[in-house]
């Protein structure tokens, strides 16, 4: 596994394990269970995935049974924007999120949508991150003139910015705006959540076969070699092993450019910049 630095000097590593659509606890128990036996040492949650309780006990078991301590783990967790009112509803939801996980601190913490007041909600991960609760914060689905006028304005860096990012929507100057404020991006969808035929896409397939890979590691191995962390999910074990499969072999410069023609330069599995979803979103409620 590779790592990289956030900019406050944590190490994260390039690829973790995400528990989106995974709601049902015992199977998300399990799951989170057999990919921190797969080697997966990132685990990556939200409040808003109803699954924390879960991904706490698994981690809880992982360590019992001696497969990792926790120290050697990194746990992401999201504020909802239900919970983004305000400095002290997100710090709340913070506290909240900790006793679901059972943890006394989580190593990144993000807003999850750029929505309600989240300057205000920020500044409530900044004092939680003062308390030592928090190792890292940063946000998700922030795009580059929101996340722009965040970094020029808050007291602390966003470590994390958590976007959508695969070879049909590739974010490029999303990307080169994160690198200018040294905000670390990470892609959540990595594998397009299946769509576009990624799995069997003919030029992936073809570049993957030249070093015994399939079109999957091809398109994982394209995003963290152009500086982007990752996180796939498979309730799947044979898959979650393909998937972290992809440290031992570099794509060509080629390559690379074959990958990133496939941009589409906009994404098909969400337009968050439809006024209807945006009221969706800010209306939304979570249990808990």
């Amino acid at each position: 596994m590779e790592y990289f630095t956030l900019n406050n000097g944590t190490k994260m590593p390039a690829e973790g394990f995400g528990v989106f659509q995974i709601p049902d606890p015992v199977q998300c128990e399990e799951v989170v269970y057999n990919a921190i036996k797969t080697g997966y040492r990132l685990i990556d949650t939200a409040a808003s995935y109803m699954n924390e309780e879960a991904v706490g006990k698994a981690v809880k078991r992982a360590i019992a049974d001696g497969l990792v301590t926790r120290e050697e783990l990194f746990i992401t967790t999201k504020i909802w924007v239900q919970d983004q009112e305000n400095e002290e509803t997100a710090y709340q939801a913070i506290r909240t999120s900790l006793k679901k996980l059972d943890m006394e601190y989580v190593d990144l913490i993000l807003l999850h949508q750029a929505m309600k007041d989240y300057f205000a909600a920020y500044r409530g991960m900044e004092k939680a991150y003062r308390e030592g609760l928090v190792k890292a914060i940063g946000v998700a689905n922030f795009f580059p003139e929101v996340l722009t006028n965040l970094c020029e304005t808050v007291e602390i860096m966003p470590a994390v910015n958590q976007i959508e990012m695969h070879p049909f929507f590739t974010q490029e100057k999303a990307i080169e705006n994160m690198r200018r404020y040294n905000v670390v991006p990470q892609a959540w969808g990595p594998l397009d959540e299946g769509r576009h035929g990624i799995f069997t896409d003919p030029e992936l397939t073809a570049i993957g076969s030249r070093y015994g890979k399939s079109a999957a590691q091809t398109a994982l191995r394209w995003n963290v070699q152009r500086g982007v962390s990752i996180i796939p999910k498979s309730t799947h074990v044979e898959r979650m092993e393909q998937n972290i499969d992809i440290w031992d072999f570099s794509l060509t410069d080629e390559e690379m450019k074959t990958v990133s023609a496939k941009d589409l330069g906009h994404s098909e599995i969400i337009n968050h910049y439809d006024p209807d979803l945006v009221r969706v979103l800010d209306n939304m409620k979570i249990h808990g």
